[in-house]
């Protein structure tokens, strides 16, 4: 087997317009087929992505033995359940972040997939996989903003739209779930550890009922910190910067560029000492990634440890508001 056939589960805007027209420029995904629970959507989606096959349900899709993998981008309440169905039904699965609703049902999720050793399961924080954080891990691990300190970051975005799944609390909306997440994944990926303690304050929409601004501080081992805001009914903007005892680096979009051109900034006191610029499909990459898994028999670049860690921490700021 030369390349993986993927199916996709629902025709959401995030696959649609973003992930499947990456994974289709990598080398090992074959896009096969796209599955809606109307069968005029997927047919239209299929259409317009130049996909093979269209199913009115996702069962068909999973019964598809053409299918080797498939990638979960349906809202968060339905991650666990039909990542489950997918590997009752021998398929690998790409799950959309977050990956859960809490951290015993991502739990489950690991429980379940030890009765399916052959398949594998990675939560979709395509971030990791954009160029410039290789960049910036290389940045640190080289010493070149000495001690590791402390990281600032900000993730958020403006939508008061009712019928919007991210402000339905029964299908797991809310920021924390959709961009707070990666404030906390990248704070973990930076420090190579698990924070020792989580405060901060959850502010929630009073009609809506699902967290509309959030601020965590999360306290690492040896006094490195993590100070983050989250929110969904904000201005629109994300950032990250790296502090350390000799300098830091400053990302301009550090988690969601697309493929934009983006910059990541090397500073020691006053003085820019060096700044790259990348332009690449985050999307494309971790597709490659996980297909390369798959063909190879390898672990996945994210393990599901590291997606009920991220979880935990989660839940933690939940349970401030």
């Amino acid at each position: 087997m030369s390349n993986i056939n993927w199916g996709i589960l629902s025709t959401a805007n995030i696959g649609t317009e973003y992930v499947i027209p990456g994974m289709q420029k990598a080398e090992h995904c074959n896009i096969t087929a796209i599955s809606s629970r109307s069968l005029d959507k997927a047919e239209e989606a299929a259409a317009k992505l130049n996909i093979r096959k269209a199913y009115g349900s996702y069962e068909e899709l999973l019964a598809d033995e053409e299918i080797d993998a498939v990638y979960n981008p349906l809202p968060n309440h339905l991650h666990v359940p039909w990542t489950i169905k997918a590997l009752e039904a021998g398929k690998h699965v790409l799950c959309e972040k977050s990956i859960a609703l809490s951290a015993s049902e991502a739990e489950q999720l690991r429980e379940v997939t030890k009765r399916y050793p052959n398949l594998k399961v990675m939560e979709a924080f395509m971030y990791r996989f954009h160029p410039q954080w290789a960049q910036v891990k290389s940045w640190i691990g080289e010493g070149k903003i000495g001690a590791l300190r402390s990281i600032q970051a900000m993730f958020s975005y403006n939508n008061t739209n009712p019928d919007d799944i991210r402000n339905k609390p029964g299908m797991g909306g809310g920021g924390l779930l959709d961009v707070g997440c990666y404030c906390i994944s990248a704070s973990r990926y930076v420090f190579e550890s698990e924070p020792t303690e989580v405060a901060g304050t959850v502010d929630m929409d009073p009609n809506f009922k699902v967290d509309r601004h959030a601020s965590g501080i999360l306290t690492f081992p040896g006094g490195k910190t993590s100070v983050f805001t989250c929110g969904t009914q904000m201005n629109q903007n994300q950032y990250m910067s790296i502090l350390g005892d000799e300098g830091m680096i400053e990302f301009e979009t550090p988690f969601n560029p697309y493929t934009n051109p983006t910059k990541v900034k090397l500073i020691q006191g006053n003085q820019l000492i060096e700044e790259k610029t990348f332009q690449a499909d985050h999307y494309t990459i971790q597709g490659e990634a996980f297909s390369k898994a798959i063909l190879n028999d390898t672990p996945v670049p994210t393990p599901l440890d590291d997606a009920v860690a991220n979880m935990r921490v989660i839940d933690a700021m939940f349970s401030q508001s």
